[in-house]
């Protein structure tokens, strides 16, 4: 499942192997919610150097439906993707939808977005799911509580956590997909590494960090991954869930994690929001109007290649829909990039150099 084949402090750089193919590690996966990643064709995505992506269980649950999409071939052929997937368990939505959700120990029931229908996800439930969906990983079911919850609440969750995965393993019949343990417990060191130690004991293929990047600051986020990514098995791939700034990617990598998911390099460049390695580029800015020059003049992405900023500019001004996709697929391009160029660091035993470069960049003066 996975090999570690450099190490530069506690930065890693391995390959985790998949039944649709090999990935390179630290690797960034764009985001799929609805068995697309938003704009793009599946051949824009690997040709911006995807190797994995992310599909969304309580959404392909809702529409078109698990069965559906086992019936039409598997995930993999509804959206003609032939790489790797892995579907998250809707532990996410536990926490996003929190005004529609009930939770208790046996599941957590939905009133749909869509429709207002009920949806109730057992951790039995969101393993079916996953395993007619035929992701190549799967995640399993928990309760991701806010950043600002109370301790007793944070607590029970990791409790609820942890039982959960236990059904979630016992459950699991598919010998193809592989299932990642999440570890819950906020900014509780304590809690993350009793959850980790409880998670490490069931012996997953994989562990994820659950539960950051909701509502924390972006400092206690940092100042937290290096114990939390420490609390999980060395020979398992390690997995930071729905992080990604560019910023927070590196200090992730520095942690020793290997994979990330956001919707940011999709959200943003829908709002003409662009990430360069000068910072964020606004295109609907004035100033752009009459530029000819490319985002990047160092990036080979599509975008950069064919398109100047001034044309950029126009098309979300005239609200065209090239403009949403073409930067997305800059954006998307900017973090695989950003990744591949962290493994090459952290191969030759320059990774902390590297990441202060790009921070130095980063926050360097407009």
């Amino acid at each position: 499942m996975f090999t570690l084949h450099h190490t530069d402090g506690t930065a890693r750089a391995g390959t985790l192997h998949t039944p649709h193919g090999d990935v390179p590690t630290p690797a960034f996966m764009p985001v799929g919610t609805q068995a697309t990643v938003k704009g793009l064709t599946p051949e824009m995505v690997r040709a911006a150097g995807a190797a994995i992506i992310l599909g969304n269980t309580y959404h392909l649950a809702l529409r078109p439906g698990d069965e559906i999409v086992r019936d039409l071939g598997g995930l993999h052929k509804f959206m003609n993707w032939p790489g790797p997937i892995l579907t998250d368990s809707g532990g996410f939505q536990v926490f996003s939808l929190a005004s529609q959700v009930k939770i208790t120990d046996h599941g957590a029931k939905f009133k749909s977005h869509i429709d207002g229908s009920p949806l109730e996800l057992t951790p039995e439930r969101a393993v079916e799911i996953q395993q007619n969906l035929g992701s190549d990983i799967a995640m399993v079911l928990d309760e991701c509580p806010p950043a600002d919850a109370e301790p007793d609440v944070i607590r029970r969750a990791v409790a609820r956590s942890i039982r959960w995965a236990e059904r979630c393993k016992r459950h699991h019949t598919r010998p193809d997909q592989a299932q990642f343990a999440i570890v819950q417990g906020g900014l509780n060191l304590d809690l993350r590494a009793e959850c980790a130690r409880e998670l490490a004991a069931m012996d997953f293929p994989g562990y994820a960090l659950g539960g950051f990047s909701v509502g924390e600051a972006p400092e206690a986020m940092h100042a937290a991954l290096p114990h939390c990514a420490a609390c999980l098995p060395e020979g398992k791939p390690r997995y930071l869930m729905g992080v990604g700034r560019p910023q927070d990617l590196l200090a992730g990598v520095a942690a020793g994690i290997d994979m990330f998911d956001c919707v940011m390099p999709t959200r943003n460049g829908r709002n003409a929001l662009a990430f360069t390695d000068a910072g964020p580029v606004r295109l609907r800015n004035a100033k752009h109007r009459r530029d000819p020059a490319p985002l990047m003049s160092d990036c080979a992405c599509y975008c950069c290649a064919n398109y100047s900023r001034g044309y950029l500019h126009h098309l979300f001004a005239a609200d065209e829909m090239l403009g949403p996709t073409l930067l997305s697929i800059h954006n998307i391009s900017y973090y695989l990039k950003l990744m591949a160029d962290a493994r090459a660091a952290i191969a030759d035993g320059r990774f902390e150099s590297f990441r202060a470069a790009c921070l130095a960049r980063w926050n360097a003066p407009s």
